[in-house]
């Protein structure tokens, strides 16, 4: 088997349903090994025999991204297989409550900062060696609209995507001149458990499956793509910069 991942070592967070499982399944098909986070160990099991059928190989990582010194040893485990790490997706998250910005307990804040912004950003602390030992690391975080239109009771979610953007745009300015490249993708309204408890009375089948992104998030993969401090906004398909890089 061969494919534009061919070789590549894949960390996907989030992996065992959604988006993450999409993408993990996609990477596996273009010839990366996995090395597939989430907190599930049955959603991961399912998410491995998927990838053995494709010809592809996985590592299963049970590990919730609050425990900060599991993403370390997470690191150093990685360094004495592989001695790098070419892909690393940040797609882990949660949505939060719903609620006036008066109203949201400090512990339900608290929460989301720790898993949307502060878990991506021990990921990179962890990771980041790693990452400048590949040829061409990519680094992707999934972002959201709502880091940009502020809607009125989506405060904890839009600061912690607002949030993600900056720590993506940051480091990317910190990896300009190396072989890391650093890129956002906001997948719009997608059919995922999140979205249905964000929009409980919407049609789920209205929206597009995660398998339609993976093309995407393949391409932002890619040792080719050369792109850095972008966001892909999978609706217009544009690619919009961070900030300047």
């Amino acid at each position: 088997m061969s494919g534009r991942l061919q070789d590549r070592v894949a960390l996907v967070t989030g992996a065992s349903r959604g988006i993450g499982r999409a993408v993990a399944l996609a990477y596996a098909r273009e010839g990366a090994h996995i090395i597939a986070v989430a907190r599930t160990t049955g959603g991961l099991e399912e998410l491995d025999d998927d990838i053995q059928a494709v010809g592809s190989t996985a590592t299963l990582v049970p590990l919730d991204l609050t425990d900060f010194e599991g993403i370390d040893r997470l690191g150093g485990a990685i360094f004495e297989r592989w001695k790098k790490l070419d892909i690393l997706l940040g797609n882990a998250g949660i949505l939060g409550p719903l609620s006036p910005l008066g109203h949201v307990a400090p512990e339900q804040w608290d929460e989301v900062m720790t898993i949307n912004v502060t878990a991506n950003w021990r990921l990179i602390r962890s990771m980041d060696p790693l990452l400048r030992q590949s040829d061409a690391g990519r680094v992707i975080f999934v972002t959201s609209g709502a880091a940009f239109k502020f809607r009125a009771y989506w405060g904890p979610y839009s600061v912690s995507k607002a949030a993600v953007n900056a720590l993506a745009a940051t480091y990317a300015n910190e990896c300009a001149k190396t072989n890391v490249r650093v890129n956002t993708l906001s997948p719009g309204p997608v059919r995922t458990g999140m979205r249905a408890e964000a929009m409980p009375g919407e049609d789920p089948s209205t929206l597009p499956p995660p398998e339609e992104l993976v093309d995407t998030f393949i391409a932002l993969a890619d040792p080719a793509f050369d792109g850095n401090g972008l966001m892909s906004d999978f609706a217009s398909g544009d690619l919009i910069p961070l900030a300047a890089t």
